[in-house]
């Protein structure tokens, strides 16, 4: 039985095939099914294609990835919880650490002991106590913060996936990683024809539950206001909500929208399964914080607003209509609401001279009449969500594509520059003007266009990182607000979900390779002693060691920022000119290594394919290291000067494996 079917726009057909193929399908039910039969032969052949490309890109920019020292002796790492969406655990901590280094001493919260000292490989058996200690967070070790110059360290990667211990010196790891990402693409595009379209919806959820015994506690960004009918309504965006054990020690956590309403309060004692909070998942509300008369502006039917009428219950009511839709001159109206007092004076936010004033956004169904009588916490119009077209991993591919490419989402969010007081200023035309002031009292301000939905209002303090405009977020945002190792996360996060609705199961350690790898080049703030300039744009490697030479010197060293450039950039960035050039643009990539006179050191996999070398990885790299060694010993025993070894033409100087361009 096929059940409900989708059309190829991933509208859902109202009759559902209820035959199976046993005993046969009629006319009708067949023809419906060959909406699903028609599009996964479609997606079979387009996707492969998409697929394939995707992997070749990720092993053009991870193939010089090889594992080339045991340790390269950094305390840094990734602090790693176990993963929680709405409340269930998707992924519990003992699967995301298994096989990963401790990177600091761990210690057990209750007796203060250290369980695990710095540099231990977690195999099922430690993963095991450390879920039966109760320890919700471990930092471990990970390629992300590897300080290996060249290559990686086995310490930061841990565990051989396919041996089951530690990963030995020469594994190419960068291309196991690019293969564990793309391999799983081209089988998924496959998969979409066994679906057959057949709807895999995702329930939407409408309430959070507690999953264990405790005490309820509040997040300090946790606000609600009090109704005229006694509920507690959230009036946060970023509110969570925490189950605390006898210890006060952190069993759950979960993230409580706006709108919701309290079930429990802070401090109360909760029982597992017992509803924390409720809401309407199908509308977003906007609610008032304040009471007083309801007074429109620019609300004007036919205008900014269409009058539309429920068939079921035939009610009437406003909806927002989009300014591109508007004519001429009204199209800078923005329909907002303000309140009045008893005296007729508009409401003020409380401790300023901002008069309350709540923008409604396109598609806003307003519930209130105009003159109306509102109190605190209740509901002024509500924002429909739409329930998700049907996804499958065709959605998902480009999605991968478009994390490692790492381009800005379409309708991007936008996440506030600074910590500090939000207000907002006069209007330009058809943008809205936002102003952050700073603790330092600096104000920032911001242009938003109106169209865009801001999730703050005036007078709300926001905290650097935070989602100031509702959106997709914006992954060079994320790195420059937030720091790596949140891009890190999120990137990671973001390729599982896609992953995992198909039931994929990828290893984190291979997403984090990646990443690695589009973190390799740095952007210079200031150059202190070094021989850079403000500005470059530099590989991480080069940049410490000349940071390095300079420390020894008792000089200033470079500071650098991060640059995040997607997969293809980074292949075609990187300090091997053979390795670009074989992979895209090809002339372009040669007159620039022409012109710069560039030398190749030969590091990666691919160069040395190319000319006809044993590659850098398993035994060669073996190979290669005591052709390296045995070099610098004749050199040494014979007593050769630096200038008089180069004029030297000798079989040795095929072992420094440099490629020039003259």
């Amino acid at each position: 039985m096929r059940g409900l079917m989708a059309k190829p726009d991933g509208s859902i057909i109202e009759t559902p095939i209820t035959a199976n193929f046993r005993d046969g399908l009629n006319v009708l039910q067949y023809f419906i099914s060959t909406h699903g039969a028609r599009k996964g032969l479609a997606d079979t052949a387009l996707k492969t294609a998409n697929s394939g490309y995707l992997t070749r890109r990720l092993v053009d920019v991870t193939q010089d990835l090889v594992v080339t020292e045991h340790d390269c002796g950094t305390t840094e790492g990734l602090v790693t919880k176990a993963l929680v969406k709405g409340g269930e655990v998707i992924e519990p901590l003992s699967d995301r650490i298994l096989g990963r280094v401790v990177a600091v001493d761990l210690v057990n919260p209750e007796t203060q002991e250290t369980v695990f000292e710095a540099g231990t490989l977690l195999t099922e058996d430690e993963v095991e106590l450390i879920e039966s200690l109760g320890i919700d967070e471990v930092k471990v070790r990970t390629a992300l913060t590897c300080d290996t110059r060249y290559g990686l360290c086995s310490q930061c990667y841990g565990r051989d996936l396919g041996r089951g211990k530690l990963i030995t010196i020469g594994e190419a790891v960068g291309v196991i990683a690019a293969q564990s990402i793309g391999e799983p693409g081209t089988q998924l595009t496959m998969r979409t024809f066994h679906i057959g379209g057949a709807v895999s919806r995702a329930a939407s959820v409408s309430q959070v539950e507690g999953k264990s015994n405790g005490v309820l506690r509040f997040t300090s960004t946790m606000r609600y206001v009090t109704s005229a009918r006694g509920e507690q309504i959230v009036i946060s965006r970023n509110g969570e909500a925490m189950i605390t054990d006898e210890n006060g020690r952190e069993r759950e956590r979960h993230k409580v929208p706006y709108g919701a309403t309290l079930n429990a309060m802070d401090g109360q004692a909760v029982k597992a399964g017992q509803a924390l909070a409720t809401w309407d998942p199908h509308t977003r509300p906007i609610i008032t914080e304040y009471s007083g008369r309801v007074k429109f502006e620019n609300v004007e039917e036919g205008v900014t607003v269409a009058k539309q009428i429920d068939d079921v219950t035939g009610l009437s009511s406003l909806v927002v209509i989009d300014p591109k839709q508007r004519a001429g001159q009204t199209k800078g109206l923005r329909p907002q609401v303000k309140l009045l007092d008893s005296e007729g004076n508009e409401v003020k936010i409380s401790g300023t001279d901002t008069s309350v004033n709540i923008t409604f956004q396109i598609g806003c169904i307003i519930t209130m009449k105009d003159g109306q009588e509102v109190g605190v916490g209740e509901v002024l119009a509500r924002i429909p969500q739409e329930s998700s077209k049907t996804r499958d991993i065709t959605g998902g591919l480009p999605r991968v594509a478009e994390l490692f490419e790492a381009r800005s989402p379409k309708d991007a969010g936008m996440l506030a520059e600074v910590t500090g007081t939000l207000s907002f200023g006069k209007d330009t035309k058809g943008k809205q003007r936002l102003i952050i002031t700073d603790l330092d009292g600096v104000a920032q301000e911001f242009l938003i266009p109106k169209d865009k939905h801001v999730t703050v209002h005036d007078g709300q303090v926001v905290t650097k990182g935070e989602t100031i405009v509702d959106g997709p977020a914006e992954p060079q945002d994320i790195l420059r607000l937030q720091g790596r190792e949140a891009l890190a996360r999120y990137i990671i996060d973001e390729v599982q979900d896609v992953y995992r609705l198909q039931g994929v199961k990828i290893n984190d350690k291979h997403i984090e390779v990646i990443v690695r790898q589009m973190l390799r080049r740095v952007r210079i703030t200031d150059a202190g002693d070094t021989s850079f300039i403000l500005g470059e744009q530099v590989e991480r490697a080069d940049l410490l060691a000349e940071n390095e030479r300079v420390l020894a010197n008792d000089q200033r060293p470079a500071s650098f920022e991060y640059v995040l450039l997607g997969i293809t950039k980074a292949s075609l960035s990187t300090d091997s000119f053979i390795s670009a050039a074989s992979f895209q643009e090809t002339t372009r990539v040669l007159t620039e290594a022409a012109i710069l006179g560039k030398r190749d050191e030969l590091r990666g996999l691919k160069e040395n394919v190319i000319v006809g070398r044993l590659i850098p990885a398993g035994t060669g790299l073996a190979f290669h290291e005591a052709r390296k060694r045995q070099a610098a010993g004749t050199d040494a025993a014979s007593g050769l000067v630096e200038e008089a070894a180069a004029e030297l033409v000798v079989p040795e100087q095929e072992t420094t494996g440099d490629a020039e361009v003259a």
